[in-house]
């Protein structure tokens, strides 16, 4: 198995947890009164998501892609700053858009310089894993793909903020 199989297995694995841990949070938030919010988008950023590692294991199985370090330290490096949205968010922290009753908004962490640090670095990994892969035209329709879906997630995530006041 190549390093680039590797890689891609960690990262899916990776993917698998934080469905654990979101699917976790997004039970406990619901059960406390929370609301969800732009639910019909949802299966759409699954499927980009889902469809990009697909593409990702295809190209490497096709060409036969080797590892390239320097943009996989980008990668490992958005990791740290993943982990840091996270743990800012902690029992808040989902893949979907829960409301939860009475809360204010996070501004601490990451949250102090970007309104929506998650989308950044989801942005950014969309565009970096590919090309530590040699993957170049992954990351070119990826990230656009991914830009439209958050286009729309981030419209119907502002809009519930604004609801909160």
């Amino acid at each position: 198995m190549s390093a680039a199989f590797i890689v891609l297995a960690l990262v899916s694995l990776e993917r698998l947890a934080e469905l654990v841990i979101s699917n976790r949070n997004t039970r406990r938030l619901m059960a406390e009164g929370a609301t969800e919010v732009g639910a019909g988008h949802y299966p759409f950023i699954v499927g980009v998501h889902t469809l990009w590692l697909v593409s990702l294991f295809f190209w490497v199985g096709v060409n036969h892609s080797e590892v390239n370090l320097a943009w996989l330290g980008v990668y490992l490096a958005l990791q740290v700053l993943r982990a840091w949205v996270m743990t800012t968010l902690g029992r808040y922290w989902t893949t979907r858009i829960i409301v939860p009753k009475a809360v204010p908004l996070i501004t601490g962490g990451p949250y102090r310089f970007f309104r929506h640090p998650n989308y950044v670095v989801v942005t950014l990994e969309i565009a970096v894993l590919p090309l530590a892969v040699d993957a170049w035209p992954v990351a070119v329709v990826f990230t656009v793909l991914n830009g439209l879906v958050l286009w729309v997630r981030i419209r119907a995530e502002n809009a519930s903020f604004a609801a909160r006041g």
